[in-house]
C-alpha cells in the first residue's frame, strides 16, 4: 500500500480520539541550537498552547488492526473498515516531512493493539525515540499508551513524550466490561498510576531525566453506554484527584457501521459533551464538586450551563455583594469568570466595585444581573422565581426585557 493511502486510512481512523492537546508542554525551540521543531509555533491548528497559541498536530494512528474487540470502536477486531499499518520509520518520515513544510509542530500518535501491548508500546516508543535521538526533534510529542504493556515500556515512553494518555473509555467497571471485556479498569488505573508515579518523581528531582512534562490525560465516551452524566463526572473528578490528570476529554460517541447489539443507534446531544467540558472545567479550576453540579443522579441540563444551574438552585446566596464576598463565592457568579473575579477582588481594594466595573471587565452582564449587588445596583428583593430566571437566561441574550424592572440603585 502506498504511504498516502495509509495516511488517508489511519489520520481518519483517528479523528475518534478527543484527547488530544498540547497544552501544558515546557516551550522547546530550535532556534539557536540543535535540533528541529517547536512545540510554541502557529500553522493550520488542532489544539493550543497554554498561552493560547494554536498548535497543528499530525494527529495519527501506528495502525488500525487491533487484537482487541471493543463494541463503540470503528476499528475493533470484528469491524469491517480498511486497514492499515504503519511502520515506525514511516511515522518518522511523515512526521519530519510535514514539519519541514511547516505543515505541522508535533505529533499524536495511538494504535489499535497488535501481537501483544508490550510489542505496539515498543512500536510507539520506537517512534518517539527516533524523533527525539535521530533527527533531534524538539516539537510536541503526544503518545497513547497501552495500559496492559509493562511498566518498563510506559516509563520509556515518558522520556521520550511532552504527554501520555492512557484512555479508560468509559466510566464504570460494568460498561468496561459489557462493552471492552478485553480491556481492565485495574490495569488502565495501575498504568495511570505509575505515570504519576514518573511525573512526581521527576518533580521531586529536577535533575532527573524529563518525564511527560506536560502530565497525562484520558479520555471518556458520552453516550456508549448507560452512564449518566453524574457518573462520568464523579469518575473524572476521582481521576483528577488520584492521578492529577491535566485533563478529562470527552467523546460523544458515534454510531458506527454494523453497530453492534446494546449501542445507541443514534449520538447523543453534542450540547451534552459540551455541558460536561464546563462542568468539568467548574471542577478543575473553580472548586466545585462533582456532587454540588448533580447532586441526584442524571444529566446535566442542556439548556443552561452548569454554573448557572447551580446559582438557580441555590438562591440563597444570592444577591452576592461584590464589595464583602470572597473570591471563591465571587468567581461561583453566573457571567463571572475566575480572572474577573480575581479582578474584582484587586480593584476593590481601592474603591468600591460599581456596576460599570463589571462591564468594563467583560463580564457576561446578561446573566449575573439578578445576582449580584455592587455600589450603585440591587436587584429588586423580591427577585422572579428560578424557574422564570431559567427561561429568561437560557439563551442568554445580549438585552433582557425583565431585568430593568428588577434593578434598582443602591
Amino acid at each position: 500500500m502506498e504511504l498516502i493511502d495509509k495516511l488517508e486510512i489511519l489520520a481518519d481512523a483517528a479523528k475518534y480520539d478527543a484527547s488530544c492537546a498540547s497544552s501544558g508542554a515546557a516551550p522547546r525551540s530550535s532556534k539557536g541550537r540543535d535540533g528541529l521543531g517547536a512545540s510554541g509555533g502557529a500553522g493550520i491548528c488542532h489544539s493550543y498552547t497554554p498561552d493560547g497559541r494554536c498548535v497543528s498536530l499530525l494527529k495519527i494512528l501506528l495502525t488500525n488492526f487491533c487484537l482487541y474487540d471493543c463494541q463503540y470502536c470503528v476499528n475493533r477486531r470484528s469491524s469491517d473498515v480498511p486497514r492499515a499499518r504503519f511502520a515506525p520509520e514511516e511515522v518518522v518520515r511523515l512526521t519530519m516531512d510535514f514539519y519541514l513544510r511547516n505543515y505541522i509542530d508535533g505529533l499524536f500518535l495511538s494504535s489499535g493493539i497488535i501481537r501483544s501491548a508490550d510489542y505496539t508500546m515498543e512500536q510507539l516508543v520506537l517512534v518517539a525515540k527516533t524523533l527525539r535521538e535521530t533527527h533531534g526533534f524538539r516539537g510536541y510529542i503526544h503518545l497513547k499508551t497501552i495500559p496492559d504493556a509493562a511498566p518498563e515500556l510506559i516509563a520509556e515512553a515518558g522520556r521520550y513524550a511532552d504527554r501520555l494518555s492512557v484512555n479508560i473509555e468509559l466510566p464504570s467497571e460494568a460498561g468496561i466490561a459489557r462493552f471492552a471485556p478485553e480491556k481492565n479498569l485495574r490495569t488502565i488505573r495501575i498504568a495511570m498510576g505509575g505515570i504519576r508515579r514518573g511525573i512526581d518523581e521527576k518533580a521531586e528531582e529536577p535533575k532527573a531525566p524529563a518525564f511527560s512534562p506536560a502530565g497525562q490525560s484520558t479520555q471518556m465516551i458520552v453516550g456508549a453506554d448507560d452512564s449518566d452524566d453524574s457518573a462520568i463526572l464523579s469518575t473524572a473528578e476521582n481521576l483528577y484527584s488520584a492521578y492529577r490528570l491535566k485533563r478529562v476529554y470527552y467523546s460523544a460517541f458515534s454510531p458506527i457501521p454494523q453497530s453492534p447489539d446494546g449501542l445507541p443507534q443514534k449520538p447523543p446531544p453534542l450540547m451534552r459533551e459540551h455541558r460536561l467540558y464546563q462542568a468539568d472545567f467548574l471542577v478543575r479550576g473553580y472548586g466545585f464538586g462533582a456532587s454540588e453540579l448533580l447532586p441526584q443522579p442524571g444529566n446535566l441540563a442542556l439548556d443552561i450551563d452548569p454554573k448557572l444551574a447551580w446559582a438557580l438552585a441555590h438562591r440563597e446566596h444570592f444577591p452576592l455583594d461584590l464589595n464583602r464576598a470572597e473570591l471563591r463565592m465571587i468567581a461561583r457568579v453566573p457571567g463571572i469568570g475566575l480572572k474577573s473575579a480575581q479582578r474584582i477582588v484587586e480593584l476593590r481594594r481601592h474603591r468600591r466595585i460599581r456596576y460599570e466595573d463589571l462591564s468594563r471587565l467583560r463580564c457576561a452582564m446578561a446573566k449575573l444581573r439578578p445576582f449580584v449587588i455592587t455600589a450603585d445596583y440591587r436587584p429588586r428583593q423580591d427577585t422572579l422565581p428560578s424557574e422564570l430566571l431559567r427561561r429568561e437566561l437560557a439563551d442568554a441574550p445580549a438585552q433582557m426585557s425583565l431585568f430593568p424592572a428588577l434593578q434598582e440603585a443602591a
